[in-house]
């Protein structure tokens, strides 16, 4: 079946374009033991490392109710408490989940195309050859994320929604912009951070197997992306004027903005029959969205910290969202436990199918002996 089937609203053109801008660089310093590379191309050699195949490290075979694909409590959803949920047949409120993680699940696909065609921009415009070499991975790494959450979608859901407009307007605020920095900074500080701790979150409240493989694996290669936009950005921002940063940082404020805003899911709420107006009030009334949106800001504001974007507005900014004393996380420390979640996950799951082994050849031996 065509993906255009299963969109709630066909996307009115097939493909979207936005125009090029900017230099490719090349770099003719072949020499990779410079001393101040060595973090990057420790990176590097990571990325190449933890290379994965999604058609077998995922198990695919696990089963999925597309009206309750993560176990999503009642309290959590928009219209709990409402009017509209007391008119709500249980059918109703299986359609209103299934959509929810249907809108959840199609912004991370979006999400994940948008950052592997700025992965690929990085490797033709950054500067230094290392950071290419980086680059090339991120971009198979976010080719892998795109495929398994098409394959989620279309294979457990079956449904999809388009892209969201505010994610639409960062990733072409991001692809136009000339500097060869801000697809760093748009995808690889907030776009990418925003999505690791939307990831998370879901990750640590499922309870289910195959979506919390999904996001657990997922994480583990957007750790090492965040750490390369940090490497590259920290050293970078040293170098720029007063007035360059003040640009990056209105920039950043927009974008918060717009991540902050597209998290509601009203086009969720029109689908049900509810004027827009009504279902953005809705959402803003929602205390789980409130909570939900600090918790998404946790990666990015340590991280915008980091790199050096910490004028004066900035930080107003991020007290007016609520959202400044996040600034003090240990963004290390989070990225560390998402490595090892997944070698946790790996560790279970390559145990029991080695249980299940020896189970299976001890039986085969007792009917050979029983047969005797």
């Amino acid at each position: 079946m065509s993906t255009r089937d299963l969109y709630t609203t066909a996307p009115s053109n097939p493909s979207w374009q936005v125009p090029a801008t900017g230099a490719a660089r090349f770099s003719w310093e072949y020499d990779m033991e410079d001393a101040g590379r060595e973090r990057l191309l420790a990176l590097y050699q990571k990325g190449k490392d933890k290379q994965w195949d999604g058609a077998t490290r995922i198990d695919w075979d696990l089963e999925v109710d597309p009206y309750d694909p993560l176990g999503t409590p009642d309290e959590v959803l928009t219209l709990h408490g409402t009017r509209h949920w007391a008119k709500m047949t249980e059918k109703d409120k299986g359609d209103l989940r299934r959509h929810y993680s249907s809108w959840q699940f199609s912004q991370f696909l979006h999400g994940e195309q948008g950052a592997m065609i700025c992965a690929a921009r990085i490797v033709e415009s950054v500067p230094d050859l290392d950071a290419k070499f980086y680059s090339a991975t991120q971009t198979m790494d976010e080719a892998r994320h795109a495929e398994i959450y098409g394959r989620f979608l279309h294979e457990k859901i079956g449904m999809l929604y388009p892209i969201n407009d505010n994610l639409r307007g960062l990733l072409d605020d991001t692809l136009r912009d000339s500097r060869w920095d801000m697809p760093y900074l748009g995808m690889q500080v907030l776009i990418e951070g925003l999505a690791l701790a939307a990831f998370g979150m879901i990750r640590d409240t499922t309870d289910k197997p195959l979506p919390k493989q999904i996001l657990a694996y997922v994480m583990q290669d957007e750790a090492r992306h965040v750490a390369f936009g940090r490497m590259a950005l920290r050293d970078y921002y040293k170098q720029l004027s007063d007035a360059e940063l003040r640009e990056r940082e209105e920039f950043v404020i927009e974008g918060c903005h717009l991540m902050r805003d597209r998290l509601r899911g009203v086009e969720v709420l029109e689908n049900f029959g509810i004027p827009r107006k009504e279902a953005e009030e809705l959402s803003e009334q929602s205390e789980f969205l409130h909570l939900f949106r600090k918790l998404l800001f946790s990666r990015i504001v340590p991280c915008v910290k980091d790199i050096g974007l910490w004028g004066e507005r900035l930080q107003k900014a991020y007290v007016e969202m609520g959202v400044f004393d996040l600034g003090d996380s240990n963004l290390d420390l989070l990225m560390t436990q998402d490595e090892e979640i997944a070698e946790r996950l790996d560790a279970e799951r390559f145990a029991q199918e080695e249980r299940a082994r020896v189970t299976e050849v001890a039986d085969a031996i007792a009917e050979g002996a029983a047969g005797e």
